[in-house]
């Protein structure tokens, strides 16, 4: 893994959870958008990859509270609704980032 692609700094702010990558890129994620995109056996099926989660259960004021670097590699998040099992890859993080810059990229990439 490139040691670009990992984060500098993580902040849990009421907006949201931001993150400077070591790169010098920054993202923000919503709350709620992070925690809809759980990627744990709970939260998406281990064999088909289809959502198990019903969004109607996250509350829409949910937060993370904490977090934890696991490992070189990603960010478990603690959530205010008690979720906690969730293991955020640092590529799957970037992948997410909805900045402007990454979108057109994404759209650009995508032909």
């Amino acid at each position: 893994m490139s040691t670009s692609i990992a984060p500098e700094t993580v902040t849990l702010e009421e907006r949201g959870i931001r993150i400077l990558w070591k790169d010098g890129h920054r993202s923000l994620y919503p709350h709620r958008f992070l925690r809809l995109r759980c990627p744990c056996a709970h939260c998406i099926d281990e064999w088909t990859n289809a959502p198990r989660l019903d969004p109607d259960t996250v509350p829409q004021d949910v937060q993370a509270v904490d977090y934890m670097m696991v490992g070189n590699y990603a960010v478990e998040f603690l959530w205010s609704d008690a979720h906690y099992t969730g293991i955020y890859t640092y590529e799957v993080l970037r992948a997410l980032c909805s900045c402007m810059e990454c979108a057109a990229r994404r759209e650009a990439e995508a032909g």
